[in-house]
Formats: structure tokens, C-alpha cells, sequence
């Protein structure tokens, strides 16, 4: 089951200098090396959900996820990372991150290197040179302290492509609310993706079904039912890419709330692109 809101703070079990500190803290990612961009890699393929707590950084930040799902929630919009995306996050942008089986390279960016970054943050298709090239930085993580001139050509052409790659961004995301009203409701579906109705949400947050359909468009931009259909597919993604014992495309379907197969193989294509058994050839081969 996936979450969509991070509650607890875990140790990450990081070095010092890349430790989430807790909530709506400053992380210094190289820990007062002078690098410009540098990467650093996580494993944690066999453990159980980590959740970062609320923090910021003073470099832009690419995580680009190799196997398993992350999610990062910002005070926004909530964003899902299936294995061979990558989420951008720009520098100084409050964010929470929620790690589920996964391994990922991050790569680091002073701003000045990515200057047209945005104050967003937005999922991106990984292309197979991004890929390959992200990979490579592994070798040069964000906290060395010497000098290597390779290194920063390496980087400054990577940070030019990634200016080209913010254009492209996917739709992997749902909103959040400030407003307790929808958050309550946006948490309550989440929850019970398998069965819920509007009428269910309406009578748990303590408004008719009515009053609810208003308010939710009117704060959100989205009808209820158009979230409550998109979060059963990030849902459905995250459990497609997730590490061995997969389930089946009926269990799958069945978890999140469809009734049948084949509407669920509809809804699926129409979202991501592609039937549900091609995306998880592709993520998880």
C-alpha cells in the first residue's frame, strides 16, 4: 500500500553531512565541501518505508530512482517516482520525501549551474543519456573535498541537459491542500482507495456529499472523482514497479478499486501510455 502524506521521521541511516534533520530544516548536502554538483547514491532495496521529515537544501536536487518507488510531498502537489523517472527539486524548496524499497542516485547542483530552475518541483522522464550519465557521476559523490577538473566539465554538461529536461515533465502527481477540509478528504480516499464513495468521504470529514464536490473543485482545480481516479493509478504504478513478489495485474486491480481487468487496463493506458503488463516489463526489466 502506498501513502501519499509522510507522518513519521526515520534515520535514514545517511553520513552526518546528507541527514535529514528533522522538520523544515536546512540540510547541507556537501557538508561544507566546495564542490559545485556532486552525487550521492542510496540503497535501501531491503527495507521497509524511511520517511525523510520536512527539509530543504541549498543545491537543486535530480533523484533518479533505479529500482523501487519514492515519493516526495511538498506544501503543493505530491509526486510519484516509479523507477526510471527522476524527480526534480529545486534548491531552497520544502519538501518531504517517502522511500519505499528503492535504490537511487541523487545528483546535486549549485543553482548557478541550473539558473532557469523554477520554485517547483515536477517528475521527469529519464532519457537513455541522462540515464547512462547520471550512473556515471556516481564516482564523483557531493562531499569530495579535491579538486577534478574532469568532474566539473562532466557536470556542467549534465546540468545542460537537465535545463533541456525540465520541459518534459509527466503528470505523476496529485494536489494538496492547506485547507483542513480537503486535506482531511484528499487522506480519507488515499486510505480507502479499494471502496471508497464520495458520499463515504463526505460523511467521514463531516459535510454533504454536496458541499464537498464545491469545495474540493473549487480548492483543488479537480473534481473529486478525477482524484480519486488518478490517485488508484499512482497507487497501481508504485505497486506495478515494486521489488519481487509481484502482484498481478488483477491484484493490482483489485487493490486500488477497479472492478474489472479491463477497466483497469483502460484507465491505466490512458494515464501512463501503456497497458499495465508493458509498464512493468519496462520498470522493473
Amino acid at each position: 500500500m502506498v501513502a501519499v502524506t509522510a507522518r513519521t521521521d526515520r534515520d535514514l541511516l545517511l553520513p552526518d553531512r546528507v541527514r535529514p534533520v528533522g522538520a523544515d530544516r536546512f540540510v547541507d548536502v556537501r557538508g561544507g565541501a566546495p564542490a559545485q554538483a556532486g552525487t550521492f547514491a542510496f540503497d535501501r532495496s531491503d527495507s521497509d518505508e524511511i520517511v525523510t521529515g520536512w527539509h530543504h537544501h541549498d543545491m537543486h536536487q535530480v533523484e533518479y530512482a533505479l529500482r523501487g518507488t519514492v515519493e516526495v510531498e511538498t506544501r503543493t502537489a505530491h509526486y510519484l517516482l516509479p523507477p526510471q523517472q527522476a524527480v526534480w527539486i529545486p534548491a531552497g524548496l520544502e519538501h518531504c520525501t517517502t522511500i519505499r524499497r528503492v535504490s537511487t542516485v541523487s545528483v546535486f547542483f549549485a543553482p548557478e549551474l541550473v539558473p532557469d530552475a523554477g520554485d517547483r518541483a515536477r517528475v521527469l522522464a529519464a532519457a537513455p543519456v541522462v540515464r547512462e550519465m547520471i550512473v556515471h557521476a556516481m564516482r564523483w559523490p557531493v562531499w569530495r573535498t579535491d579538486p577534478d577538473p574532469r568532474a566539473d566539465t562532466f557536470f556542467l554538461a549534465l546540468a545542460g541537459l537537465v535545463s533541456d529536461w525540465l520541459d518534459h515533465e509527466t503528470p505523476l502527481r496529485l494536489p494538496t491542500s492547506s485547507d483542513p477540509l480537503i486535506a482531511a478528504a484528499m487522506a480519507y480516499t488515499r486510505e480507502h482507495l479499494d471502496d471508497v464513495t464520495v458520499v463515504d468521504v463526505a460523511r467521514a470529514v463531516g459535510v454533504s456529499d454536496r458541499t464537498l464536490r464545491r469545495a474540493f473543485a473549487s480548492t483543488t482545480g479537480m473534481s473529486w472523482r478525477r482524484y480519486l481516479l488518478e490517485a488508484r493509478l499512482l497507487r497501481a504504478m508504485a505497486l506495478l514497479s515494486g521489488v519481487s513478489p509481484s502482484p498481478t495485474v488483477l491484484d493490482v486491480a483489485t487493490e486500488v478499486g477497479f472492478e474489472s481487468v479491463s477497466a483497469f487496463t483502460r484507465a491505466f493506458r490512458a494515464f501512463v501510455g501503456e497497458p499495465p503488463t508493458a509498464y512493468r516489463r519496462r520498470v522493473t526489466g
